[in-house]
């Protein structure tokens, strides 16, 4: 099970991983990899600040944009069926497909 942690505005994914009993925590949507690791969640927290503030100092000094921009495409490959099953769905709906899916993903994220 993943959960995420939001720490300055910016949003890690948070894992337990049995194989070390820590906690694991990995910021998305940076433009480079910032993970930290704890055994608790305030240390997890409290991990998460310095290795947030380390990448931040680092993109700074290196004249780098922290975050990722992301275009707003992205391909998705479904079996045929579902493809189906969507058009049908959106069309029954009287949207397009593309409006259909994105109206799903904001409701699954929000």
């Amino acid at each position: 099970m993943m959960d995420t942690l939001e720490i300055d505005g910016y949003r890690a994914t948070v894992q337990y991983d049995p194989d070390i009993d820590m906690f694991r925590g990995e910021f998305a949507g940076l433009n480079g990899g910032a993970d930290f690791y704890a055994k608790d969640i305030d240390s997890l927290r409290r991990e998460g600040e310095i290795s947030l503030k380390v990448f931040l100092d680092m993109c700074g000094e290196d004249g780098v944009e922290p975050r990722r921009e992301y275009s707003g495409k992205f391909n998705l490959r479904v079996s045929p069926q579902l493809h189906a099953a969507v058009a049908m769905r959106a069309a029954a709906d009287g949207k397009s497909l593309n409006q259909w899916v994105t109206d799903g993903l904001d409701k699954s994220v929000h």
